[in-house]
Order: structure tokens, then C-alpha cells, then sequence
């Protein structure tokens, strides 16, 4: 149906996004189709859609955008359009369609909760508040008064988020009590995070807690003020980070008044390294992680990699829930691929990382860039690179604001009191921080 002898799209744009698909390149088609595309003709960008969801075998957007392509300017195909890119990850593509459809039925909440569903993905909080604002006198309190506090607080309108969930009532519908707990707790957070931190659009550390209970250790000192406000693009990491991660994640604990017993070692070889590591720097003894067990800091390198190793995913489901004193520590965390759990206490964040023990980038002999072996060395051997560095944080271009252990430790004792609360639900959106991302 979507063959290069078929209907082929007329606009340049997407004619590009087309000529990728004929080279085989679905991932750099749907690319393409990142930005600019909210203007472009549907019934066009739903033949590239369908193309792009026909090779990667996603029958149902596939069937969704043939309908769209033959009847660009029919409700339910632009819904069933709208629903199942949110579905398979492409909420931007989502956004025009559903527009479209309520354009032609202003009161149809159930797309205007579909549009919000859209926006929530992208990120795009501001919008979504604005939309759920105008139709306050219409909507119901679960979900739709919900979604407009949940929103506003990823949006930095604490104001509107606080008025909004006081007026929500207890939810009659059991399921939507873990939401509504943890919206109370995000403006607990806030409300003691307020009192160390300004709460504005650059305060990565302070919206971090709020957003996910999150204390962020260290912040990029990389182009502060010219996109990434804290955030790492690509990090190379060196032992010393490692170490001054260590060092902050002590004084954290010891601001919040929190003493564990031990430490927990998870499984995967950068988070026991890092684990053994965590234990000398705390002087407290290592042990396997165990579920349940109390007044431990369970280290992990990067959760993500943890969910990735041999029995990761059912040890990642135990740490949804929290054991009394226990701290999940995680060094490095995708901020662009968040983990499945938030961590209570997370040294950086980065979207791509290499670990200190494994194939670091160099230039090769032609001038190129290789990757290099991986330290294959024993456990303990590594561990001492990471206890006998210096732990010196990484030199930056001086646009980021100060950060010494006193600030830190300043807003550890702040939010002392609204600290490791409730599950580690983890995180959809950056919130009201935003920083630039690469492909």
C-alpha cells in the first residue's frame, strides 16, 4: 500500500523523510518528521507514517495511517491516527492530528485527554495547562482537574498546581490513589525545597527533587547558559568523577541526618565497582542486594544498565517500592531515557555515558576516532583507581553557577524532612528544565 510505486508525498519535506525510506532508513525518516511538521498536509505525512510503521511491523499505526492518508479530514481517522502514533512513541506526530480533530468538536473531552496525553510526552506542560484551563468548567476532577495540577507543577506554576489539587477531592476510583499521593508529595518537595532553592527555569537540582524526589549531586559545567543548564550531552567518566560523586553522596547523608548500615552491591560489574568503591568512602561493609533490606544505600552505576543485566529487571521492580532507610544511589542516570525507578540521590545526569573501566574513546593511528579496550582488571583493582583518584570536579567553560559542598549540603538539610518518601515512580518528563538533546 505504501510501495514506491504507489502515492508518494508532494511536499518537499516529507519528500526527504521518503527518499529515507527508500534507502532503508526508518529511524532517520521518522527523524526527519521531528520538527517542523505540525503545518504539513496529514494526509502526507500520514503515507510516510504508514510506510515507516508497515517496515518496522507496527500493524496498528500502519492500518491508522492508510485510514488518515484516504480520509485526511475524517474525525475518527485523525483520532485512531493521533492514538497510535502516542503509542508507539511518536506523540509529536500526534499533536496536529489530534488538533485537527477537536478543532472540529470543541467539547469531545475525551481528545482534549488524548491531546493532553500528547503533550505530556513531549513535554510540552505549558500547553497542556493551557488547554486543560480552557475547559475547567467542563471537566471532571479524576483525571482532568489531576492533570491540570500535574501539569502545572512540570510546567514551574507551583501557584496553579497548589490551587488545582486543592480542590481535588478524595478519588472514588482506587486506581488513581498512587497519583494523587505522589502530586502531594511533589508539593511537599516543593514547598521545602522553596526555602534553599529558587525553583526557576535553570534550577536543575531544585526541580529534579521535586519532580522525582531526586537530590542531584554535581551539575554539568558545560554550556550552562547554551542549552544543556546542568545536564551532560556525552561524558566520558574518569575515576576521579566517580570519587567526587562518592564524596557529595557522604555529605548528603550526613546533612539529612541519614546513617545506614551498608552498603548493597548490584549485580552488574560497574555497579559493584562502583558499589565496593561506595563502601570504603562510607566505611560501611558490602553486601548482594536483597529486597526488603533496611538502612542500606544501594549503588548503581547507571539503572539503566542494571535493567539490562542478567536478572536486572525483577531486582528494578524491587526498588520501585522503598525499604525503610534504604537510599538508591545512582550515579550516572539517562536523563533522556529514564530509568524504569528514580533514584533517591543521583550524582549526574548525562544522555550518553562511558564508564571509567570501559572502552573510553581516542584517536587512533589514522586520525579517527576507535574505542578502546575495556579495563578488564579485577573488581578490587578498579576500585582502587576510583578511592585513590583526586577527587576534583570536571573544569568546565564557567558558565555554570557555583557549586561547592556547602550548597549542597545546604539543600540537603533543607528538604531533610520530605526526603526518601513514597515509591520511585519513574520520571516521563524533564519538567520545567530543559536542556538540548542530540540524535
Amino acid at each position: 500500500m505504501f510501495s514506491r510505486k504507489g502515492r508518494r508525498p508532494k511536499t518537499p519535506e516529507l519528500l526527504q523523510a521518503w527518499e529515507l525510506l527508500d534507502a532503508g532508513d526508518v529511524p532517520g525518516a521518522l527523524r526527519h518528521l521531528r520538527t517542523g511538521t505540525e503545518s504539513l498536509p496529514l494526509d502526507e505525512v500520514a503515507l510516510v507514517v504508514g510506510r515507516a510503521a508497515g517496515t518496522a511491523g507496527f500493524d496498528d499505526l500502519r492500518q491508522a495511517a492508510t485510514a488518515l492518508a484516504a480520509r485526511p479530514e475524517n474525525a475518527r481517522a485523525l483520532y485512531d491516527f493521533g492514538y497510535a502514533c502516542i503509542e508507539r512513541g511518536l506523540p509529536h506526530l500526534a499533536v496536529p492530528a489530534l488538533r485537527e480533530v477537536l478543532r472540529h468538536n470543541p467539547d469531545a473531552l475525551v481528545v482534549v485527554r488524548e491531546l493532553v496525553s500528547a503533550y505530556e510526552r513531549e513535554g510540552r506542560h505549558r500547553e497542556a495547562v493551557e488547554l486543560l484551563t480552557r475547559y475547567e468548567d467542563a471537566f471532571v476532577d479524576w483525571p482532568d482537574r489531576y492533570l491540570l495540577a500535574y501539569n502545572a507543577i512540570m510546567a514551574g506554576d507551583l501557584a496553579l498546581a497548589q490551587r488545582q489539587h486543592g480542590l481535588l477531592p478524595d478519588p472514588e476510583d482506587p486506581q488513581w490513589v498512587p497519583a494523587r499521593d505522589r502530586q502531594r508529595r511533589m508539593l511537599e518537595r516543593a514547598t521545602a525545597a522553596a526555602t534553599a532553592s529558587p525553583l526557576d527555569g535553570a534550577d536543575l537540582r531544585g526541580w529534579q527533587y521535586v519532580i522525582g524526589g531526586t537530590v542531584l549531586g554535581t551539575l554539568s559545567p558545560h554550556g550552562f547558559d547554551a542549552g544543556m543548564t546542568g545536564r551532560y550531552a556525552f561524558l566520558q567518566d574518569t575515576p576521579g568523577r566517580c570519587l567526587h560523586g562518592l564524596l557529595r553522596l557522604k555529605a548528603l547523608l550526613t546533612a539529612a541526618g541519614v546513617r545506614p548500615r551498608s552498603v548493597s552491591l548490584l549485580p552488574d560489574r560497574s555497579s559493584r565497582i562502583l558499589g565496593l568503591a561506595a563502601a570504603e568512602v562510607l566505611g560501611l561493609p558490602a553486601e548482594p542486594f536483597a529486597a526488603g533490606r533496611e538502612d542500606t544505600v544501594v549503588v548503581a552505576y547507571d539503572l539503566n544498565g542494571v535493567a539490562a543485566a542478567d536478572g536486572g529487571p525483577e531486582i528494578v521492580d524491587r526498588l520501585f517500592g522503598r525499604a525503610p532507610g534504604q537510599v538508591l544511589h545512582e550515579h550516572a542516570s539517562c536523563w533522556t531515557d529514564a530509568p524504569a525507578v528514580t533514584a533517591d540521590s543521583v550524582t549526574l545526569l548525562h544522555q550518553a555515558v562511558i564508564a571509567p573501566w570501559e572502552g573510553q574513546l581516542r584517536q587512533g593511528a589514522d586520525g579517527g576516532v576507535e574505542r578502546g579496550p575495556a579495563d578488564d582488571r579485577p573488581e578490587a583493582v578498579v576500585v582502587e583507581d576510583i578511592t585513590g583518584a583526586t577527587p576534583e570536579p570536571q573544569q568546565g567553560d564557567e558558565t555554570a553557577p557555583a557549586d561547592p559542598d556547602e550548597t549542597l549540603t545546604a539543600f540537603a538539610t533543607a528538604v531533610r524532612d520530605t526526603w526518601l518518601r513514597g515509591d520511585r515512580a519513574g520520571l516521563n518528563s524533564t519538567g520545567p528544565v530543559p536542556s538540548s538533546r542530540f540524535a
